[in-house]
């Protein structure tokens, strides 16, 4: 059976505090009964060493001990319920209470009964006697016999004291169990609802309302951190979902393009309105090419995706190899009047794929030349810093807006500004490039602003800097 996490606390932690409260009794008890008995002892030892001193001061070797004397014994002994017994040197009896006394209790015996005395054996518990030394002159003159009963030990205020001290720690525990029931309530409604509030909006969110949002503000760091996750989530999953909206509707296009194009030119010739000729097939071979690198685009995305992508990586020149790609590129630029720059240090060593390298710059830098205004100008720098080759392409382009920046690097996204034929592409080069250059264990960044141009900077780890293999 499943129980709620509001119970399961409140339990828990009413269960912590009934746990402490018997522990610290009884450790309590125990400690407090020691020391208890320990002072009551002491007590005892002060009434007996005081009976002792007593009789000492009132004996006499020649009269023994007066009738003022024994009258006095007597009040002291009634007064603290112990027997008080003299004995000569010979053992003779000098003096008793009347209290029993060590030859089996046969004066109270005597004087009460049997029964009584056994009753009395009974309720007032085990009887114990102390012998002591009568000293008079520096020399013993017989022996004081002190008896009492282990009952007699408690005090009116001693048993007074204890059945307080138990009906406190009664009164606490209640008091205690309480406070511990209402805190526990207080504080698992404080974990339990925002967690319920935040599962309603997971499952609301996994039937497919994307737009609701957690609102629980929390003091709890873990409770408000699973909110803003789950915050983060829908919000990702929304954006997911709009992304994928528009991918199918941008592959929808991309697709029927060409396809459009070719069913034209087709039924022009099925028409009679064309004649087969060169160019008319030179135009049928560019719209077969278009599709044929939108579905090689498509599966080199897959194969990333799915870790498929064999990398082949050797050592390098990488400043070589980039010198050789903007060589390749100069007379696109010259066709076009734009302006293809490069600064690049010497002699720049890596350990990489070369064909994915040269399919990462392809991207970058025609990626550039798209979006060059007249005379526009791109510039390709690399340099090494701290043991990584950092690769910036730079342009004065058209540039990007702040709403498409961060989502270029995402797959058949292209901002509206650039969903025209001369353009437009397929909108994966970037998220290609992207991963080519993880794959790499590099990193690839841009920073743009609309009308000003664009700069991607890729970091590349270096194997030999600046010198010469």
């Amino acid at each position: 059976m499943k129980v709620t996490l509001k119970k399961k606390l409140s339990f828990g932690f009413l269960a912590a505090v009934l746990g402490s409260l018997i522990i610290a009794g009884f450790i309590s008890n125990v400690m407090i009964n020691k020391l208890f008995s320990t002072y009551l002892k002491n007590e005892n030892n002060s009434k007996i060493d005081k009976a002792v001193t007593m009789v000492s001061e009132l004996y006499d070797e020649n009269n023994k001990l007066s009738d003022s004397a024994k009258q006095q014994l007597q009040r002291y002994s009634q007064m603290e319920n112990m027997c008080i017994e003299i004995l000569d040197s010979d053992g003779g009896q000098i003096y008793t209470s009347g209290i029993p006394n060590h030859n089996g209790m046969k004066n109270m015996g005597a004087m009460m009964g049997h029964g009584m005395h056994s009753l009395m054996t009974k309720n007032n518990g085990d009887y114990t006697e102390e012998k002591h030394d009568l000293i008079k002159g520096s020399k013993k003159a017989g022996t004081i016999v002190c008896g009492y009963f282990s009952s007699s030990l408690m005090t009116n205020g001693a048993v007074t004291f204890i059945m307080t001290l138990n009906k406190s720690f009664v009164i606490s525990a209640i008091i205690a169990l309480i406070f511990g029931l209402l805190l526990s309530i207080m504080i698992s409604n404080q974990l339990s609802k925002p967690l319920v509030e935040i599962t309603h909006t997971a499952n609301e969110m996994r039937n497919g309302n994307l737009q609701l949002r957690s609102d629980v503000n929390s003091s709890t760091k873990e409770i408000q951190d699973l909110s803003l996750s789950i915050n983060y989530l829908a919000e990702t999953l929304n954006h997911q979902e709009i992304y994928r909206k528009r991918m199918t509707s941008d592959m929808a296009h991309e697709i029927r393009t060409p396809l459009t194009v070719l069913k034209t030119h087709v039924e022009a010739l099925i028409d009679g309105i064309w004649e087969p000729t060169t160019e008319i097939f030179e135009s049928f071979y560019e719209e077969i090419e278009r599709l044929n690198k939108l579905v090689d685009n498509l599966r080199d995305l897959s194969k990333l995706e799915e870790s498929k992508l064999n990398l082949i990586k050797c050592k390098f020149n990488l400043s070589d190899e980039i010198n050789k790609i903007i060589l390749n590129f100069k007379p696109l630029f010259d066709k076009s009047n734009f302006n293809l720059m490069c600064e690049i240090d010497d002699n720049i060593n890596v350990i990489m794929d070369k064909d994915k390298l040269n399919q990462i710059m392809q991207n970058i830098i025609f990626n550039a030349y798209k979006y060059l205004n007249t005379n526009g100008t791109v510039l390709v720098s690399l340099k090494s810093k701290h043991e990584n080759a950092i690769i910036k392409v730079s342009d004065t382009g058209a540039g990007i807006s702040e709403e498409d920046l961060p989502h270029i690097f995402e797959r058949f996204y292209r901002s509206d500004s650039s969903r025209d034929t001369h353009t437009g592409g397929s909108g994966l080069g970037l998220t290609i490039t992207k991963t080519l250059v993880e794959a790499h264990s590099g990193s690839i960044s841009v920073n743009s602003k609309l009308g000003h141009g664009s700069e991607f900077t890729i970091v590349m780890p270096v194997v030999v800097a600046n010198k010469n293999n």
